[in-house]
Order: C-alpha cells, then sequence, then structure tokens
C-alpha cells in the first residue's frame, strides 16, 4: 500500500499547492488541476495494524462510521487469509450499494486474491502476486470465479484496477492518474513534476519482464 499511496499523495492539492512559490521554473496552474485528496484507513476498530510496509498503521476510521468513498484501495496481505464478516459487509456494500458505491476498487499485489473471497471480483480480469497466484494454483485453492492474468503488471477491467507485485502498485497509480487527469497541458506538467518529485518512471502494463514466474502455469480452467 506504500507506494501507491505516496505516489498518489504527491499529485494531490495539499502536497503541489507551495511548491510553484519555492520552484519558479514550476508552472503555478498545475496547482489547479492537482487533485484533493482525503485519506481514511479503515480498519473494524481503531487499534493499530501491523502492515507488511513495516510501521503499525493506525486507522481513522471504521466499517460502520467510515465515510462515502470515491475509491477503495486494497493492499497485499497474507494471500491466504480469511477475510471478517465485518470486512466481506464492508466491501461489499462500498462495491453495490447504490447509495455507497465506489468509482473504482484498486487492489495492489496479493489485496486481489484476498479480496476475491468477497466476491465482487467475480467474472472481472485481476492481476496479482504472481509468486502467490503459482503456490495457490498448484495447491488448489485459487479462486476460479476471477479471471487471473499472468502476464501483465496492471490491468483495468471496468471499475476494477489491480496491479501485481509491490511496484507495479506505483505502476498502476501512476496509469490512474493519467486517466484521471487528462493529457491537458497542466496535468502533464503536474505529472512530469511528480514524476521528478519520487524519482520514479512508472511502467506499462507489458511487457512485463515478470511474467516467467508463471510460465507454464495455467491460473484460468
Amino acid at each position: 500500500m506504500a507506494g501507491p499511496v505516496d505516489y498518489l499523495q504527491v499529485h494531490s492539492y495539499d502536497y503541489v499547492r507551495p511548491v510553484p512559490t519555492v520552484n519558479p521554473n514550476v508552472d503555478p496552474g498545475i496547482v489547479d488541476v492537482a487533485p484533493v485528496i482525503k485519506w481514511h484507513f479503515i480498519s473494524h476498530d481503531m487499534n493499530p495494524v501491523n502492515a507488511s510496509s513495516g510501521p503499525a498503521l493506525i486507522p481513522t476510521t471504521t466499517y460502520d462510521k467510515a465515510p462515502r468513498l470515491d475509491y477503495l484501495l486494497v493492499p497485499g496481505p497474507d494471500p491466504f487469509m480469511v477475510l471478517s464478516d465485518e470486512t466481506v459487509g464492508f466491501v461489499r456494500r462500498v462495491w453495490s450499494d447504490k447509495r455507497w458505491a465506489v468509482k473504482g476498487l484498486m487492489t495492489v499485489c496479493s489485496g486481489s486474491m484476498v479480496l476475491a473471497q468477497t466476491g465482487v471480483l467475480d467474472g472481472y480480469r485481476v492481476a496479482s502476486n504472481k509468486v502467490a497466484l503459482g503456490v495457490a494454483k498448484r495447491n488448489g485453492v485459487l479462486y476460479d470465479k476471477v479471471k487471473w492474468v499472468g502476464d501483465r503488471r496492471w490491468v483495468v477491467d471496468g471499475r476494477v484496477w489491480s496491479a501485481a507485485g509491490v511496484t507495479a502498485g506505483i505502476d498502476l497509480a501512476a496509469e490512474f492518474l493519467r486517466r484521471e487527469l487528462g493529457e491537458g497541458r497542466r496535468a502533464r506538467g503536474l505529472r512530469v513534476l511528480a514524476r521528478n518529485l519520487t524519482e520514479y518512471e512508472s511502467n506499462p502494463d507489458r511487457p512485463d519482464p515478470f511474467a516467467g514466474i508463471l510460465e507454464g502455469v495455467e491460473l484460468n480452467g
């Protein structure tokens, strides 16, 4: 989760607003296209969550108190963990309830494998961590109602945005912003600024240098 969150935040209004005042080479017009982003870290209670990225994360709200969301980002936990009833109910609500439905659902790494058990990914083309996909398939525990994609760094299918391994999540965030911000001059300037600030050149969905991890593995069928 850490990579995509940081990359998205670098494009935000709060982050870029002061930049033109300290760097005269930056077009101040980029501030006008920078999205206002408010993050909510959501869990079943307010206790710290031990993340694979290192430091424990402190939830800012709970499933029953969360505000209406525009997008839901699901990070990658143990790919074989079983979600609680509260988590499943929350995901299904923000996916399909007309009052709560999100514009998009984003998953990073093994997050899609865990999310599959909620049923919201049924029928969608979805990427995930390739090592975890291979292990699940070989052991007969890969959820078979999802159309798993093993040769892409990221996949966009309708409202579902999914990334493969950890760094692929940053590439997915870059593609998300490209589509959301558009190709106008100021939007391009904002993306260039973020690229320079992060010193990261995003990758396309393919060719995927890690596709060989699943060579010989038939994910679907």
